[in-house]
């Protein structure tokens, strides 16, 4: 359906067109009338006067009109003024519109047969000329030419009617052109005095159809046509300001499209923005002609829903909403399939100002995203409680990210055969504002949404191959990797990078990645890991058989080591009585695939034995030491070298010794 901006424009131009079409037609009209009428006059005065003249000439002109021949004088006239002047053809008519005489430019002769003339015969009775002008339509005719019957008078009495053709041709040509002439001029004066007005007219609609356009985005969203934020923020607080007088409640819908990046992927920004307009005017109908439908940009959509009566009746509304954006969406052959998740405030329950009710709807939406999507969500208070808490979580790592705040701990690990300490594993812990230290599993899955994983891990490398670098060269250290930090495709070069800078062997340095890393671009991320693996470092596999533990990962990747779950090793002490012998078969496949295995929460000496049984290759957990910053880790590394040393001097002893208080006291 074309805009009002498009169709008055073309009303505008249509009116001009007809105003110049009216003005060129008239003034033709004007041109052919005045001309026919000049031409009458001139034929008229000719033939008036060549009327006189031949009345004065011919005595005997009442007698020829009467039918007798003309007398040798009159006939001497009519031979010498038949090829004389504009008169070039002449009949003679009595009194009762008979023609008695016809001269033309070759004979001059009386009519046998006398012919009836109305035009003459009017003549007679109205006394004055009848003239009509006429184009030639034969060659013994001029190209135009005037008919004029005079009746003609002597001493008072009507004698004859003098039928006179004048020939008009040069006279027609002559005031046509001029007034041709003239017409032109006067087309372009009044084209030139009309399309003043008009341009003026134009620009001045073109300004105010500018002025419309502006005010009109100033209120509404350029793609859709909905109310834009600003203005919905006015509309919110006008309702807000007559709530208490109306009664009842108002609710704002805060719908937001799942998934909708997949959709401008796929089918590309035509398509993305095909399916925005299509959900408006989808919303449109659904809402009632008193609600409000806005767009606050994006794929974010707000419904105000006035005079509800309850909440049950919103949730009602939010169903109807939901139903109407995931109803599948054509576009040239594809069929978009989508869905919305809805956060709900009402007021005044929840809010009382237009900022408040939209940051509460807003709120509910981020739980209805968070729980899985395509659900429709209410505010609780709570909801604001934990916003505050991500809040400053988010500002807790951007400035660990900005000033290097964060800390490593380093947790052991023992070879089981020896009871022998083989290296740590980084840790990696961000301190709150009260001095606490926040755990990774709470900030590190809000850095990778903040996109601050990358720069958190180049500095886990960078720390951890420089503690690692003033180690015993038996000792190796691991370092978690996000997927995130593989998404870039600069992961070797980060981490050759970080042994150089360090001067750490390659050979001592572990990778831990988990499953989930290759359930995306495999081929992608399986080339990054042979790219590291060429560099020497050791890949591992973390938390083996806590997601999707496809072993085909384990023949098409040759991993240095698995590490088990400890959700596994935590399971002995339970009812599952097939937890050991899971274990066992992946220590099994381990070594027939010479991968070593590392099985993690280890925390009892049951635990500890069980694995001593099962031929376990290393194990990491509580029982064999909790993570500590890398200051508190020379004891216990002293402790090792001395206990696998020979000859134990005093002093070294003594130091064996404070590693088994130290050890007996963490347990």
């Amino acid at each position: 359906m074309p805009s009002l901006a498009n169709i008055w424009p073309q009303r505008n131009i249509v009116t001009i067109v007809a105003a110049l079409a009216i003005l060129l037609t008239g003034t033709g009209m004007t041109l052919k009338i005045t001309t026919d009428h000049l031409l009458r006059q001139d034929a008229m005065s000719t033939a008036r006067s060549w009327a006189s003249f031949l009345a004065a000439s011919v005595t005997d002109l009442e007698q020829i009109a009467g039918g007798e021949q003309p007398s040798a004088a009159s006939l001497r006239f009519f031979l010498s003024a038949r090829n004389s002047g504009e008169v070039f053809h002449y009949e003679i008519f009595n009194r009762n519109g008979y023609s008695q005489l016809v001269s033309t430019r070759e004979k001059i002769a009386l009519v046998d047969l006398s012919e009836y003339s109305p035009d003459a015969a009017r003549s007679v009775i109205d006394g004055r000329p009848i003239v009509d002008v006429r184009e030639g339509s034969s060659p013994d005719r001029p190209a135009f030419f005037a008919r004029a019957y005079v009746p003609v008078q002597t001493d008072g009495r009507l004698t004859a009617v003098v039928a006179a053709y004048v020939d008009e041709t040069e006279q027609r040509k002559n005031v046509h052109n001029t007034f041709l002439t003239a017409a032109v001029f006067l087309c372009l004066l009044s084209g030139l005095a009309f399309s003043i007005p008009a341009i003026a007219w134009y620009r001045e609609t073109k300004v105010k159809q500018a002025d419309r356009r502006i005010r009109f985005l100033a209120h509404h969203d350029a793609l859709t046509g909905l109310t834009n934020r600003p203005h919905l923020i006015e509309k919110l607080e006008r309702a807000l300001v007559h709530l208490p007088k109306r009664g009842g409640s108002l609710a704002v819908h805060f719908i937001d499209v799942d998934r909708f990046k997949e959709v401008n992927d796929t089918l590309g920004h035509d398509g993305g923005d095909f399916l925005l307009k299509s959900i408006a005017e989808r919303l449109r109908a659904t809402v009632r002609i008193d609600d409000v439908v806005a767009r606050l940009g994006g794929d974010e959509f707000v419904v105000v829903q006035y005079d509800v009566a309850g909440r049950t009746q919103a949730e009602s509304f939010a169903r109807h909403l939901a139903t109407a954006v995931n109803a599948p969406v054509r576009f040239k052959q594809h069929e978009i399939l989508t869905t919305a998740s809805i956060g709900v405030a009402l007021a005044p329950e929840q809010a009382t100002t237009a900022e408040q009710l939209l940051k509460s709807a807003d709120l509910a939406l981020y739980a209805a995203k968070a729980a899985g999507r395509n659900c429709i969500r209410f505010f609780l208070p709570e909801m604001d409680t934990a916003l505050q808490a991500r809040i400053e979580l988010e500002r807790t790592i951007r400035e660990a990210v900005l000033n290097d705040r964060f800390e490593l701990h380093y947790q052991p690990l023992f070879e089981m055969s020896q009871r022998r300490l083989v290296g740590f594993e980084a840790l990696i812990r961000m301190p709150a504002a009260d001095g606490t230290l926040i755990p990774p599993l709470t900030f590190i899955p809000v850095a990778e949404e903040l996109r601050l994983i990358d720069q958190i891990g180049a500095w886990v490398l960078r720390e951890a191959c420089r503690t690692a670098a003033t180690w015993p060269e038996h000792l190796t250290v691991a370092v978690n990797l996000s997927p995130a930090q593989f998404v870039a495709g600069s992961i070797s070069g980060i981490v050759a990078a970080a042994l150089k800078e360090a001067g750490l062997a390659a050979h001592r340095l572990e990778l831990e990645i988990t499953e989930s890393l290759l359930l995306g671009n495999t081929e992608t991320i399986m080339a990054q890991l042979l790219t590291l693996k060429a560099m020497g470092v050791a890949i591992v596999m973390d938390d083996f058989g806590a997601g999707y533990s496809s072993f085909s990962y384990l023949w098409r990747f040759p991993f240095d080591k698995i590490k088990i779950d400890r959700s596994f090793i935590q399971g002995l002490d339970g009812s599952h009585c097939q937890v050991g012998t899971v274990v066992k078969a992946i220590i099994a496949l381990g070594r027939e695939l010479h991968m070593r295995v590392t099985v993690e929460g280890v925390e009892t000496a049951n635990q500890a034995a069980f694995l001593e049984s099962a031929d376990g290759d290393q194990a990491q957990g509580f029982f064999f030491g909790r993570p500590v910053p890398a200051s508190e880790l020379s004891a216990s590394i002293l402790a090792d070298f001395e206990k696998t040393t020979p000859t134990p001097s005093s002093a070294t002893a003594q130091a064996a010794k404070l590693r088994l208080v130290n050890f007996s006291a963490e347990r």
